[in-house]
């Protein structure tokens, strides 16, 4: 099953951003730390130019500390990029965003003018609730739902800084494929255009395979199930998730699956490496790669077919 998810307002915002993105000095792109690569913006390298970025992992007690360290290297090579780590609970690190700032803006002279900040995020990664740390007080709209802010607006932080506040919006193709499952796993996208059972067993294959151990201890498996659908069958079987004739009730194990995830009562728990994605990109190139061709096949065979009738 492809994911997509744009509303309307979300392309309506990637219209704005990219009329007033030339004007800004430094732009923050909030970002998950369990899906670093899937919860970042693929529009935000087209638009953003040569200016100085800061990537935010947001959520980094939910991560598996060791992946979230392989994301930072992986993600600084790119020329301009620093990446700093957060909390659910940042409070006073968040302030290290605004000292990074201005390591990253020397030349700008804030006696003379503001330092004009845009900060970016995909729906539910913590943007809102950012900004208000940063602002040191309720400047933005917050909620566990995405898609809570929903126009941009201008904030005034400590220091001369003006924050532009972008609504956050997903782009309206998400690939490779799974990074849209990977999203959906994590609350980024509205819960009523998912199919819980197609995620959950997604994210239970991965778990199996990633995380065994954790899989064993918090659902009482003495040996690990052999593939996604065991995990779900035997996760109802120990909570007695059942329906008529001892019938797994699927749904209400990929509701405590999901659930359990995003709270981190599985563990600290990251859904894609470095390795992982540069693999799946790579995938991904070939399948686009073969229907190129077999379109190129296609164009080229009924110009033929036309030139034969011509003739």
């Amino acid at each position: 099953m492809a994911i997509n998810w744009f509303p309307g307002h979300m392309h309506k915002a990637r219209k704005e951003i990219k009329k007033i993105m030339p004007q800004m000095d430094l732009i923050i792109e909030v970002l998950d730390a369990r899906i670093p690569f899937s919860s970042e913006n693929p529009l935000v390298p087209e638009l953003r130019g040569d200016t100085p970025l800061i990537r935010v992992l947001n959520k980094r007690d939910l991560a598996d500390p060791e992946i979230t360290a392989q994301w930072q290297t992986w993600l600084e090579k790119e020329r301009g990029v620093r990446t700093i780590t957060l909390t659910r609970n940042q409070r006073g690190e968040a302030l290290d965003i605004l000292r990074l700032a201005s390591e990253m803006t020397p030349n700008h002279d804030r006696q003379k003018s503001a330092l004009r900040v845009m900060i970016l995020g995909i729906p539910n990664v913590g943007k809102s609730t950012l900004i208000n740390t940063l602002a040191g007080r309720p400047a933005a709209k917050t909620g566990n739902e995405p898609a809570v802010t929903k126009a941009q607006q201008t904030i005034k932080l400590p220091d001369n800084v003006l924050l532009y506040d972008t609504p956050g919006f997903l782009w309206p193709k998400l690939s490779p494929e799974a990074c849209g499952y990977r999203l959906a796993i994590t609350g980024a996208i509205r819960s009523s255009v998912l199919d819980f059972e197609d995620i959950a067993m997604f994210e239970a294959d991965y778990l199996r395979e990633a995380y065994p151990e954790l899989i064993k201890a918090r659902y009482g498996f003495d040996d690990l199930p052999v593939d996604g659908l065991a995990v779900m069958d035997g996760i109802a079987a120990k909570r007695r998730f059942l329906g008529r004739g001892g019938v797994p009730d699927l749904n209400k194990v990929s509701e405590v699956l999901l659930n359990e995830f995003r709270a981190g009562t599985l563990g600290r728990i990251s859904l894609e490496t470095p390795k992982m994605v540069e693999r799946e990109i790579q995938d991904a190139a070939v399948v686009e790669a073969e229907k190129e061709s077999k379109l190129a096949d296609k164009k080229a065979a009924a110009k033929a077919s036309r030139s034969g009738r011509r003739l």
